[in-house]
Order: C-alpha cells, then sequence, then structure tokens
C-alpha cells in the first residue's frame, strides 16, 4: 500500500492548495450518536500525563488523538485532510499563514484561538518536552533543544489575530504542512499552559477540543482503563459515531483476545502472539491483518560495556548478522511480520529495500563470529547480552528467539530481561537507567520516511533512546527537510539510511502488519495506515 504525498511538479503552490480545499473527512456522515453504545477497545497505561508536546509513546497517544484535534487530521490512506484549519498557505515552503476555523472550543467552553497554538508549541519548546523536536524547524529553536534563562518562545511564531498565525521556518520544508496532524502540535487551552507542576495537573485530567472528552479524572483507572465520552460541542470531520470510548489496559495481550472472543471486548488491535494461526478463522471476515506503518527494533547504546568505538561497531554488526529474521517470522509471528531491509516501512511511499550498506541485515552466521571475534580482540567480551521488553505487550516470545539465535551464533550468554509493564520499561529507557539493550520500535505519526528516521536518530531528538550522534547523518536530514520536492527529498533520506546501516544505533529487525479484528458488536470498524483503529467511525 503507498501512502499520498503531495507531488510539488510547482511545489508550494499546490500545498497550499490540497490544505485549503479539502477540509471533509472520509468517516461517516452525520451527527455523532451520543446515545449510542460505548466501544470498548485495548490499550495501555499512559507514560505520562496526558499532554500532547509531552507524549511520545502508542498508549497515552492513543487517547490524545481522540480528545484532541489539530489543524489537520489523516484518513485511513494516510492522505491529509483540514480539521481545525481553514487554511494553510505559503509562496515558498518557509513561511506558513495558518488560519484556524472560527467558533471552536475546547470542551470546557473556552475558544480555540491562534494562542492556543502558538502557545501550546512554545511551552513544548520551554519545557524541552518529550516531543519538542518536532518543532526544531521553527526559526528560534533553540541550539541542541535545550532553552536557555532566557527564552521566550519560537522566533518563527507569531500571533495575528484570534483566527490566524504565522510560522518561519528555518529552511524551505516542503513537507511542513504534512506533520501537522502528529499530536505535538495540537493546541491547549490556558489550563494547560504554566509551570511544570501545572502542566502535570492539567494532564491528569485534560481538557481537550477533539470528538471525545475525559469527563472526570475518576474516570481515568490507573492500570485499568480510561472512559472518554462524546464531547458535543466538537463539529469537525471526526464526528463520533458512537456513544464513547473505554480502552481497557490489559497486562498480558493473550487476557484482551479472550475478552475479545468472550464478548467483553469490541475491538482489538493487538493480538498475541499465541493467536497467530487461529484469529483468522476464529473472528472470520472481522480478523484484520494488514501492512501499517510500524518498524521493529532493539537499541543498544553506546554508553553499556562492550558497545562505545569501534568495538561497539563490530559488536553491532555481528549481532545483526546473527539473528535469523526470516526464521523468526516465519515461525513466531507466522505471516504477520516480514523482515526489515530498511529503517522505515514498506507502506511509505518513497520506501526502497535496496539501501547501500543494508547487507548487515542479512543471516550471516561465519560472518557474525568473524566479526565478534574482532571485537573480542579490542577487549574480551563478558557477561550476558540482554534484551529487555515489557510483559504486558507480547514480546516474549519473539525476544527469546532473537537471543537463542544471538546465543547460537556467537556462543555467548543471551536472553530476554522482562518489566512487568511498559511504563516501568520506558521509565528507565527515559531516566537512562537501563543497564541492557532494549526493545524498540516507531508507529509513525505522518506518512513519511523522515518520521521513522528525524525523531528516532537525530542529535538531541525526544525519541533518540541511545543518544546517537551523527553530524554526517544530521546533515543529510537537514539536506532531506529543505528539498524542493518529496522525490529529492526521499533520496536524501535513503542516503541518511546509509548512515544508519554504518553506525546500527538500533538493529532493526522487522515490519508489523496490524493484527486485529473485532466482533459483531460493532460496525463500520477500520484500522487506518499507522494501525490505530479509527474508533470515532464505529457505531455499536
Amino acid at each position: 500500500m503507498k501512502r499520498s504525498f503531495l507531488r510539488l511538479a510547482a511545489p508550494f503552490a499546490v500545498a497550499a492548495l490540497a490544505l485549503t480545499a479539502c477540509s471533509g473527512g472520509t468517516g461517516a456522515d452525520g451527527e455523532g450518536d451520543a446515545a449510542g453504545g460505548i466501544v470498548i477497545g485495548n490499550g495501555s497505561e499512559p507514560q505520562n500525563p496526558l499532554v500532547p508536546t509531552n507524549t511520545n509513546e502508542t498508549g497515552g497517544g492513543k487517547i490524545i488523538d481522540l480528545i484532541f484535534a489539530g489543524l489537520v487530521y489523516y484518513d485511513a490512506e494516510g492522505a491529509v485532510h483540514n480539521d481545525l484549519a481553514e487554511s494553510i498557505e505559503t509562496e515558498d515552503a518557509q513561511n506558513y499563514t495558518i488560519k484556524i476555523k472560527e467558533g471552536e472550543t475546547f470542551s470546557d467552553g473556552s475558544p480555540v484561538t491562534a494562542n492556543s497554538f502558538v502557545d501550546a508549541w512554545n511551552q513544548g519548546v520551554a519545557e524541552a518536552h518529550l516531543s519538542s523536536y518536532f518543532f526544531e524547524p521553527i526559526k528560534g529553536f533553540p541550539e541542541g533543544g535545550e532553552p536557555g534563562p532566557d527564552f521566550t518562545g519560537l522566533e518563527g511564531l507569531k500571533v495575528v489575530d484570534d483566527t490566524t498565525f504565522t510560522v518561519e521556518l528555518s529552511q524551505p520544508e516542503a513537507d511542513f504542512p504534512l506533520r501537522l496532524g502528529y499530536s505535538a502540535f495540537y493546541p491547549l487551552p490556558e489550563a494547560g499552559i504554566g509551570d511544570a507542576d501545572a502542566v502535570a495537573a492539567f494532564g491528569a485530567a485534560p481538557i481537550g477540543n477533539g470528538p471525545y472528552l475525559l469527563e472526570s479524572a475518576d474516570d481515568w483507572k490507573h492500570n485499568e482503563s480510561i472512559l472518554l465520552k462524546v464531547n458535543p460541542d466538537y463539529d469537525g470531520p471526526r464526528k463520533a459515531q458512537n456513544g464513547g470510548i473505554e480502552l481497557k489496559f490489559y497486562a498480558q495481550q493473550d487476557a484482551a483476545y479472550n475478552d475479545l472472543l468472550g464478548g467483553n471486548l469490541d475491538v482489538l488491535d493487538a493480538v498475541p502472539d499465541s493467536a497467530f494461526s487461529t484469529f483468522e478463522t476464529e473472528l472470520g471476515d472481522r480478523a484484520v491483518n494488514q501492512p501499517s506503518a510500524i518498524f521493529q527494533s532493539f537499541t543498544i547504546p553506546d554508553r553499556l560495556p562492550h558497545f562505545a568505538g569501534e568495538e561497539g561497531n563490530l559488536r553491532r554488526q555481528a549481532l545483526s548478522m546473527a539473528i535469523n529474521r526470516q526464521e523468526i517470522t516465519d515461525t513466531i509471528f507466522q505471516g504477520t511480520r516480514s523482515p526489515a531491509h530498511d529503517y522505515t516501512s514498506p507502506v511509505i511511499d518513497g520506501y526502497s529495500e535496496n539501501v547501500p550498506g543494508s547487507e548487515v541485515m542479512n543471516y550471516d552466521p561465519e560472518k557474525a563470529k568473524e566479526l565478534w571475534a574482532q571485537a573480542d580482540a579490542i577487549s574480551p567480551w563478558e557477561g550476558s547480552f540482554e534484551i529487555a521488553y515489557n510483559a504486558d505487550g507480547g514480546h516474549q516470545a519473539w525476544v527469546d528467539a532473537t537471543t537463542n539465535s544471538i546465543k547460537n551464533t556467537l556462543g555467548i550468554d543471551a536472553k530476554g530481561a522482562p518489566y512487568p509493564d511498559f511504563k516501568s520499561l520506558r521509565d528507565e529507557v527515559t531516566n537512562r537507567t537501563i543497564q541492557t539493550a532494549f526493545r524498540t520500535g516507531w508507529q509513525a505519526d505522518y506518512p513519511g520516511l523522515g518520521n521513522f528516521l528525524a525523531p528516532l536518530y537525530a542529535t538531541g531528538a525526544g525519541s533518540n533512546d541511545g543518544d546517537y550522534s551523527s553530524a554526517e547523518f544530521d546533515g543529510l536530514l537537514s539536506q532531506a527537510a529543505g528539498a524542493a520536492s518529496v522525490e529529492e527529498s526521499n533520496d536524501l533520506y535513503l542516503q541518511a539510511q546509509s548512515v544508519l546501516f554504518r553506525d546500527l544505533p538500533a538493529i532493526p529487525l522487522w515490519y508489523s502488519n496490524v493484527t486485529g479484528g473485532s466482533i459483531d458488536t460493532v460496525d463500520n470498524v477500520q484500522f487506518g495506515w499507522n494501525s490505530v483503529p479509527l474508533y470515532y467511525q464505529i457505531t455499536k
């Protein structure tokens, strides 16, 4: 499946036209049925309070996308449509004028204004939130992402009037409007702007402007579930067609799947590996097994013993070549994953499985042993190689298979290191206290090659969990972002990936299909390009 990019033969005028002319959605028409049934889906406890600029993981992201609305949104195929934006216009791909629709409000009745966007974005940068990297293209972004005490806001953000603001970028970037559907760019009411304690308190009971709302902090039962009611004041293209969404947080994916079979869950977007061979038979035409923009890997920080410098590079190459990806995807995943050939996803326009340097992904036991021996000549290996994972995510089988492949090939002790839940794993990763390799992956924020590269591997990026830094890679990203066309940009992103294959800041494993399904309590179930169900259009 190809993702739709704006083709820019006359680049900047076309981008403006596409985003001013397309304001309708692709979901069901008509008013949301607030009296309809509450759709029950699966989720996970968010890592942090629900603040858009400080949420970069799937548990919190799924909720934020339901209770907030941005300037644009993505349909099931990844195409861009206006949500709050009346128009997004530019003549040079560097200076953008954004007009928002009049009369929009947050769920507390306060107005959505130009300041709601500008203040939220500036706060994300000022507080160095996890997604602040997304504002790096805007003029005035602090060097290294670290705002000094004199930082008063991004120079490139200007409020013109209540419904208009301008964005000046540091260089032309033709795909900037494509990114604006990501949650980092959502607006915040005045209640969400303040010091760190006030913002955290807001995130515990957020006030949004999307199709759903968190009516009371009591509706968020931590580590159990969250109940979202229909927001009657939202009148955008994602109008709810049901009575609300309840996301249940599961410690084990098997429990979620059993709830689906037992009629206690309406929609599931993560089938456990124990059901890969049976779920399509058991769910029939309500089963989903389709490509999505999800990439899986594991990361080994340079700070770990034996993984810095030349020794570390040799060991990373050896580990990559010691993994039999085809056997693991065939045996463990049974047609729901495919071996990775790059750092992005086959469903994204511009993807190539022939990136120079990608031969390091080939299963080559003899070469792996040779490289490991070269590393041992620098400093003999000692201890165990471990991959940390969250036990509530259905990862044990593949981690065990991967570490067994490494152990059998290299003759070292290798095993998984389970954490009880996603939050506990991510807290150690975020705090840089984790002492092993750890599972990583990426569910795309917007349908572009750059989204799989810049947030994860650019120097100082919010999701750069291994603290990788390469001036050559950063330079290619900058050139790609400022390219005059998407085609030219994609070529530069492929060159950037060659640098990644040389340095291996993360070791790619496979691409994921979305595997899930629903039961006959619900209709109009559709899974989007990024594997998330379009909850707002589900009827019950």
